[in-house]
Formats: C-alpha cells, structure tokens, sequence
C-alpha cells in the first residue's frame, strides 16, 4: 500500500523554525532543553535534526481534518507547528511542562491559530485518552519509554482509526555509540520503575530503551501494524557541518542509508518511520 504525503499549507516548518528561534530567545526556561542557543558551532547540526523530523510528520500528517494524538507531547513543539497548520492536537505527557506550554501558546497565537492544541499530564495505560480514535498518533523520542511495550502498543493500536497512522520518531537502536554510552550509563537495566507525584503511583518507564528498526517492525505485527516507510537519519557528527555545504551532507545523508547497508544499521543515530494498519 502506498500512503499518499501531503505537506501543511498553513506555516511552514521553514518558518516555524525561524520563528521558534525568536521564542528561545526569549524563554529561559526552553533553552536547557533545546539547545539551539548553546553554541554557533553546533547549531547547524542541532537544526539540521530537527528540521529533518518535523519535515517528515509534517510530510504524513496527512489532511488538514485530521486529530492527532501526540504522545509524550514535552514542550508541545510538534502540536502547535500542527495546530498552526489547522489540525487538531491532543497532547499528553508525564513531564510536567504546563506552564511552559501556556507561555508558549501566548506566544505563538500571536502568528496564527493555536486553539486546537490541547494537553493534559496522563499515563496512557489509564486509558482515557483512547475512548476518542484518531487519525495520526505522533510518538516522537517517547516509544523506548513506554513499558510494557506490548501493552502499550496495543492501547496506541486500537486508538488508531482503521486507515490511521502512526508517525514515530526514534533512535537507532544498532546504533554502536549510542548502544555503547546507554551501556555504560544503565547497564542492562533497561526498564524501571518511579513513583509519580502527580497520578500519585508507580509506574514503569523505560530506561531509553531504544530497539533497532526489525525489533519495532516485530512488535508492531503483533497488534497487526505494519512498517510503509522508513528514513534514517543523522549520520554526520556537528563537526562536518561546519566545513561541508549543508545541502550536500543532506542529499549524502539520505542517499547512503538507501545504498549502504552498514552505514544504515550501525551508524545513523535517528529514524523516522511511519505505521499502518494491516489491510487499512
């Protein structure tokens, strides 16, 4: 089955980066966490990152009428660049970025309509989210923290309408430096447990529980999805960004996770794949 993209026409993500920018220059509180302000030196590369995920769920969010679930929504970046382009957006998170986001939501209504942007501080296994289906379910850097991931899965599944997709956004896991840094920071302890404050429980997290893109493809069979396209991403260390034209580092980039093989498993950093339901 081939999935037809359609890119927003509302802002694009050209200039919701420029505008995103100005914002960080004005609030202290996001610049720890998107560290675009921390150096000229690597800003290329941190841009270049990010621009490359944003294009890709902008490129498959699919028709304007579309909802979106985005899960482990953060900051709410990716809802209110959708919520600029006319989608609806429901974001749910166990980080606590609430007043952050409100700040933000004054800050972006100045340059378009942001009220279909909605949040809310919820486990997914509470399942309250999904007595609503949707069209696009959006998981960016948040799958490797969902345990138990069959479980999870399941509940993303069945909230999915039959011709839905799920957008997700993750690290490679065959990644050997990342493989490499993550083993030496947790070990194999791979799932943990935490009390959270505010649902006043305990609940698994994944400790970065990355998984290379055939463990992903696996699991989602399992509750009858399938994998219809893939990009890897990331590949340049910032160093070469800072000496080699951008355009050519992106056209190497995407040419050689399709013609090496190596290059592709073991040394992109990031992937972005899209999920369908089987016979959607």
């Amino acid at each position: 089955m081939t999935t037809t993209a359609q890119q927003p026409q509302g802002m694009s993500p050209e200039r919701f980066f420029e505008l995103f920018m100005l914002e960080l220059s004005h609030s202290p509180g996001l610049q720890g966490y998107y560290k675009f302000l921390g150096g000229k030196n690597r800003l290329p590369f941190r841009k270049n990152y990010f621009m490359q995920r944003l294009k890709y769920i902008a490129k498959y969010a699919g028709e304007k009428q579309n909802t979106v679930w985005d899960i482990g929504c953060g900051y709410g970046t990716t809802a209110i660049f959708l919520a600029l382009n006319g989608y609806t957006v429901h974001g749910t998170t166990l980080e606590s970025y609430f007043d952050e986001i409100q700040k933000r939501i004054k800050f972006w209504s100045a340059y378009g309509n942001v009220s279909s942007f909605t949040f809310s501080y919820e486990n997914i296994f509470d399942e309250r989210q999904t007595a609503t289906m949707v069209d696009r379910i959006i998981v960016q850097d948040t799958l490797h923290h969902i345990e138990p991931i069959s479980s999870g899965l399941n509940i993303i599944s069945r909230s999915l309408r039959s011709k839905g997709k799920i957008i997700v956004i993750e690290e490679n896991g065959n990644n050997i430096l990342q493989r490499t840094m993550l083993y030496f920071r947790r070990g194999n302890n791979r799932i943990i447990s935490m009390y959270d404050e505010i649902l006043r429980k305990e609940i698994l997290i994944g400790n970065e529980n990355i998984r290379p893109l055939s463990a992903w493809s696996e699991l989602f069979k399992q509750q009858h999805c399938i994998i219809e396209n893939v990009e890897y991403i990331r590949l340049f260390l910032p160093f070469f960004w800072n000496v080699i034209p951008h355009h050519r580092l992106e056209r190497l980039e995407k040419r050689l996770f399709v013609t090496n093989t190596i290059l592709r498993e073991y040394f992109y950093f990031g992937m972005n794949f899209l999920i369908g339901k089987e016979n959607g």
